[in-house]
């Protein structure tokens, strides 16, 4: 995939240290950047969600290449053209197919499954979809999730028109006539495809369903539940070191959520902790780098096997930031996956090798985006701290549950704003009363990716009134503190930043400290620490 400027001039100054673009240092290596818009080798936008990427041979050459199918929704273009505007509907205007040899430069294929083809008995709802290969057809198979049922469409070639084949009602085989979410997971060891899914009505259940030929068509061959208790979306599955892991994320509609798992030794289970996700190591601070569990994909490479995580970003309905798709790779301590938050990373497709590339933000929820609600939050999720970030009252309301005292932790920016800064949401720092609060990130190195000795650039939006004694913006690392102080009002978006922090020990703390009269208030948005 290529990354280009595809939004607007305010956008692009303010995303400059991201749109570096993907480029390959070597010629087996996939330079991965999230948070920003994707485009193909050709620079046309990349417009897959709800998908997967599937290996199958090239119809011509016969050589092993990567599929990746998704939906265009219409408010996608628009989101992209605009990023100001949250929109409140999704139009169903394709599936596409993009080809890749490499992971990283994209062709598109076309628009395998149309609109005309899908309303053809009146407009529905298209969402998640996989497609898999049917040896006793020699035809490939899209699984798609239509209206009240499971659309099932066939085609000859990986990226040839899917015809449609037969619509399958769930009813006997669960109890609702449709799945909640599903995936299409390939087990490359036994070459068995199986359709991933939850419970129509609630989705607290999860069920797996091998995918074969029954009674001439394709189908569903049975159906097995492997999990049993809160309600979970985005469900789909990786395999790793023969070890079966089921995913899925928390019922938020378009926003995002935890990264929740269970493992299995068999693909029917049992799935262990019994009846119980746990979440995932690592994507607790940003809700997964601000994404939706959406499928996996593995890299086999001499070395070592490098499972990526593929989030989907509903930024078009939700205005959860830039880009729709987030990839970040999975680490793993014996059984134990991690997910490694990182919005540039590179990974070597011949070693299996991946590592956080030097443009890569440290910060995480740095654009304040995976909180859906206003913080404190008395509804699902119940929250007091933003995610990612502490906050420290020195004086002032203390935070609470008590939305007639407690002060309000962010922001909805407006669409005036979301011109120059990021996402829906911004940090909110001001009180009813006279306050002094510190709001603070600790940034360390992880099992998996060093915070490197060296120096860094901290960069961060302020919007602010009068009324304040200090407002700063500092960093401290190694008993040292670095600062910048804001003296003056600003009424309108402001970028500031801190270079050259030494940072030492693998630890820096990143933080605002704001001292204020009654009703002053600080915004700060699209916070990055980024190293020299």
């Amino acid at each position: 995939m290529e990354i280009k400027k595809s939004y607007s001039l305010s956008f692009a100054v303010l995303a400059l240290t991201f749109l570096i673009g993907i480029s390959s240092t070597y010629a087996q290596e996939l330079s991965v950047q999230n948070d920003v818009f994707w485009n193909t080798k050709d620079g046309l936008p990349i417009n897959s969600q709800g998908g997967g990427v599937f290996k199958f041979p090239d119809p011509v050459t016969g050589k092993q290449k990567y599929y990746w199918y998704g939906v265009h929704y219409l408010e996608a273009d628009l989101y992209r053209a605009d990023p100001s505007i949250t929109h409140d509907k999704n139009t169903f205007e394709a599936v596409t197919c993009y080809s890749s040899s490499d992971l990283e430069s994209w062709k598109f294929e076309g628009n395998v499954l149309t609109k005309d083809k899908v309303n053809q008995y009146g407009k529905t709802w298209v969402g998640r979809l996989g497609v898999c290969y049917i040896k006793e057809m020699n035809k490939y198979a899209m699984f798609v999730q239509h209206g009240s049922e499971v659309l099932i469409t066939v085609s000859d070639s990986p990226t040839g028109d899917f015809v449609w084949h037969q619509k399958i009602n769930m009813e006997k085989m669960i109890g609702t006539s449709n799945t909640g979410d599903q995936t299409v997971f390939t087990d490359e060891d036994t070459g068995k495809s199986y359709l991933i899914y939850s419970y129509g009505k609630g989705r607290n259940k999860i069920y797996v369903s091998e995918i074969g030929m029954k009674e001439g068509k394709v189908n569903l061959l049975d159906c097995t539940e492997v999990f049993k208790g809160e309600s979970r979306e985005g469900n789909c599955m990786f395999k790793y070191n023969n070890k079966y892991y089921m995913f899925a994320s928390n019922i938020y509609g378009w926003d995002a959520s935890f990264a929740y798992y269970l493992v299995a030794d068999d693909i029917r289970g049992p799935y262990l902790p019994t009846n119980n996700m746990l979440v995932i190591d690592g994507a607790s601070e940003d809700f997964a780098h601000v994404s939706q569990t959406g499928f996996f994909f593995s890299v086999k490479g001499n070395k070592q096997e490098t499972i990526v995580y593929c989030g989907d970003r509903w930024a078009d309905f939700a205005g959860n930031g830039l880009g729709y798709n987030q990839w970040c790779p999975i680490s793993f301590e014996r059984k134990t996956p991690y997910f490694n938050s990182l919005s540039a990373w590179n990974l070597n497709s011949k070693t299996g090798n991946w590592k956080a590339a030097k443009e890569n933000n440290f910060v995480k929820n740095g654009s304040f985006e995976a909180d859906r609600r206003h913080i404190p939050s008395p509804v699902k999720p119940i929250q007091i701290q933003l995610t990612g970030w502490a906050t420290e009252i020195i004086e002032g309301n203390a935070i609470s549950q008590d939305t007639v005292t407690s002060p309000v932790l962010n922001h909805f920016n407006t669409q005036i704003e979301r011109k120059t800064v990021i996402g829906e949401k911004s940090l909110n720092i001001s009180d009813k009363i006279n306050f002094k609060r510190k709001v603070f990130q600790i940034i360390t190195s992880s099992p998996y990716v060093k915070l490197e000795d060296g120096t860094y650039t901290l960069t961060a939006k302020i919007k602010n009134s009068k009324g304040f004694t200090n407002l700063e913006l500092y960093a401290i690392s190694n008993g040292k503190k670095f600062l910048i102080t804001v003296k003056e009002e600003n009424s309108e978006w402001k970028t500031i930043s801190i270079k050259n922090i030494a940072v030492k020990g693998g630890k820096v703390e990143v933080g605002f400290l704001a001292d204020g009269q009654a009703k002053a208030y600080s915004l700060f948005d699209d916070v990055s620490l980024v190293k020299n």
